[in-house]
């Protein structure tokens, strides 16, 4: 049994720690939206898991220095917008050799760093080390909340870390993987959230399976050719965290990026196809760090550029799609 602390009560941090109790593991979660702990504590519902009951076996704290305490895992379910105020909050109780595993999706946009990478900036800042794994693949929180099939990746530099991940985390339900390319899991995690949008907008438009089926492959090549320049494995982004992950977030109705697109794809602006998902949209995080990642290493990323242009520019989508149609012809891996 491992003792483990749960930063974040949304959906996925929720999802796993119902997983890792039932397991039989020691979970503890905090959240800095008090009223979710007062909630989830008396209810042990979550009103975005209708089919989840939380285990009675589950405890909740307000207190951030007590999640982190004597904790042999600490899982990490921030969103990216937020994961450096609370890493910072966490830091200075985490302990040496503790590891902590961040699940979360996204790219910091002023600094382009990974997730794992500014948990890792802070800890630096507070004096801490720790053993840092990365969690990612496809992976809807609906699904692994009432125990639908589902694998992953643990990836880290540490890979005695990464198996100790992937021991805890493998049950009957969950089955992980283990990888080294860090950076690269978490390249795929980012921008297959913004290739789901461009999904979601042209399923919006009317578009059908062709479409949808193009704009993956060609959403994937691009996040290869950027990962790549960077120095990930090319491997990684034809694995679950890459190929795996962008299928279902950019096909499946529970995908709240994919929702957020067609949402834009039937006219609404991004502020309003975000307030009527109702759940943060990481997808539109993104973007500025791709953009970013794009400049300095001089790599073309046509339907992330085009979707940056519908999101943040007022573009229309249709006719963003029929520009994308008449780029100037090329080989397929040229």
């Amino acid at each position: 049994m491992s003792k483990i602390g749960v930063l974040g009560a949304g959906t996925w941090g929720m999802a796993l720690a119902r997983m890792l109790s039932n397991t039989g593991n020691d979970v503890q979660v905090w959240s800095a939206l008090e009223k979710e702990i007062d909630e989830y504590s008396v209810t042990r519902r979550h009103p975005n898991l209708p089919g989840m009951v939380i285990p009675d076996a589950i405890s909740f704290t307000k207190d951030i220095t007590e999640v982190c305490r004597d904790k042999d895992i600490l899982l990490v379910a921030i969103p990216s917008n937020f994961l450096r105020s609370v890493a910072k909050k966490a830091a200075p109780n985490v302990k040496e050799g503790q590891i902590i595993v961040n699940v979360g999706k996204g790219i910091e946009a002023e600094t382009v760093m990974t997730l794992t990478e500014v948990i890792e900036d802070e800890l630096g800042k507070a004096g801490h080390s720790a053993r840092v794994v990365a969690l990612s693949g496809p992976t809807h929180a609906e699904e692994v909340a009432v125990d639908l099939p589902t694998t992953i990746v643990a990836a880290s530099r540490d890979m005695d870390a990464a198996k100790e991940v992937q021991k805890v985390f493998t049950n009957d339900n969950m089955r992980v993987y283990t990888n080294d390319d860090i950076r690269g899991i978490q390249l795929c995690g980012a921008f297959k959230n913004i290739i789901a949008l461009a999904s979601g907008i042209c399923s919006g438009l009317g578009y059908g399976d062709n479409t949808r089926a193009a704009l993956i492959t060609r959403g994937l090549a691009e996040i290869t050719r950027l990962g790549t320049a960077m120095g990930c494995r090319q491997e990684t982004f034809a694995g679950l965290a890459g190929v795996g992950d962008l299928i279902v977030t950019a096909t499946s109705m529970h995908s709240r990026n994919n929702r957020a697109g067609m949402l834009m794809g039937q006219g609404k602006t991004a502020e309003e196809a975000v307030r009527e998902v109702g759940m943060v949209v990481e997808g539109i995080f993104a973007i500025p760090a791709a953009l970013k990642m794009a400049d300095l290493y001089h790599i073309e990323l046509p339907i992330i550029f085009a979707v940056d242009a519908v999101v943040n520019h007022g573009a229309d989508p249709r006719r963003t799609v029929h520009d994308l149609m008449l780029r100037d012809t090329k080989d397929e891996w040229g």
